[in-house]
């Protein structure tokens, strides 16, 4: 039987969509929640120095995309065929640069960094969302299954629910005006083995 072990920090964060996907595998697995004071002195442990890190049988996995990838490509989360596939990773790789772009308002909200939050989240974060939540409703409303793609969940779907989860608990009202997105949180969320791993899972904020 193959060995898993998820070593990231107490939170939820990229972290959480590898939990989830071996939720929905039935797949057992160490949860290693690594607190942050300690982390500079197991850093040199990690290939990139940076969490997450899976271990397969003691063989270290760094990045967390390459994690998600791998664990749902090994367990049927990542599409039915090499098309969908692709079209996972594109919707992935999308919402990877939309991150990206809310870089100003984490660096003042998480990293202490000076500046006036308000403006910076609406500039930023309510502006790129608008661009591209419209893009994953239509995908949505034309897949037609209530994923983003295929027929049944895949990674990506967790990688959006995870991030919607997360900012409606940091802006209650951030997704509001996208009622399709709401319906599709509550979806994946209504989702017995995810259901299940919320309410046992350890409470944080993040």
């Amino acid at each position: 039987m193959v060995h898993y072990k998820l070593t990231y920090f107490p939170m939820r964060g990229i972290g959480e969509i590898v939990r989830q996907l071996f939720e929905l595998a039935h797949v057992e697995y160490e949860d290693c929640r690594i607190e942050r004071e300690v982390w500079p002195e197991l850093k040199h442990t990690a290939p990139f120095g940076q969490l997450p890190m899976l271990e397969v049988d003691g063989q270290k996995l760094p990045q967390s995309k390459a994690i998600m990838r791998y664990v749902a490509q090994k367990y049927g989360f990542a599409g039915a065929d090499d098309w969908e596939s692709a079209q996972i990773d594109s919707w992935a790789d999308q919402y990877v640069d939309f991150l990206v772009e809310l870089r100003p308002w984490f660096y003042i909200k998480f990293a202490g960094g000076e500046g006036d939050e308000a403006a910076v989240y609406r500039d930023t974060v309510e502006a790129k969302r608008d661009v591209l939540f419209p893009l994953f409703v239509r995908q949505l409303k034309e897949n037609g299954s209530g994923f983003l793609v295929g027929k049944t969940i895949t990674w990506v779907d967790l990688l959006l629910s995870t991030h919607l989860e997360t900012f409606t608990s940091l802006k209650p009202d951030y997704i509001e005006k996208y009622p399709e997105l709401q319906e599709f949180l509550k979806r994946v969320h209504a989702i017995p083995e995810i259901a299940a791993w919320i309410e046992r899972r350890p409470k944080t904020d993040l």
